[in-house]
């Protein structure tokens, strides 16, 4: 899995403002979202109607299109990844889960994507060395 730095910090801020926007639109909640320029985290309640891979893939594929759209703010991206990751949470998470997205530059001055990625999954109890 290898990720590239195209998300500029500069210029983030509009790019999150349309992922909320889209979440609106499918009736889903955005409740955080944050990033560093290779990768972002989201904290989204999907509405019911969703299958989580259908709420991925229509998520990157708009995204995408907005993203090319504004090559001028993100000259570095050309695509997202195949892959993604989710895990599901529960209502009583809701504001840690919030407070370890808000920390994403913080937390990745310390940490790499790969070894953040075997964590989480880790804590989910969920590790194949295969799937990284």
């Amino acid at each position: 899995m290898q990720s590239v730095p195209a998300i500029n910090e500069q210029n983030e801020k509009e790019l999150y403002q349309y992922i909320w926007a889209f979440c609106q639109q499918q009736k889903c909640t955005l409740h955080r979202i944050n990033g560093i320029p290779d990768h972002l985290h989201l904290l989204v309640e999907i509405h019911p109607s969703f299958a989580v891979s259908d709420f991925v893939k229509q998520l990157k594929n708009a995204s995408h299109k907005w993203l090319e759209q504004h090559s001028d703010l993100f000259p570095d991206f050309y695509a997202w990844s195949k892959g993604y990751c989710a895990l599901t949470y529960s209502e009583h998470e809701i504001e840690k889960i919030i407070n370890y997205i808000k920390g994403q530059k913080e937390h990745h001055k310390n940490i790499g994507f790969i070894d953040e990625m075997k964590a989480l999954i880790v804590n989910f109890d969920e590790y194949l060395e295969q799937d990284l």
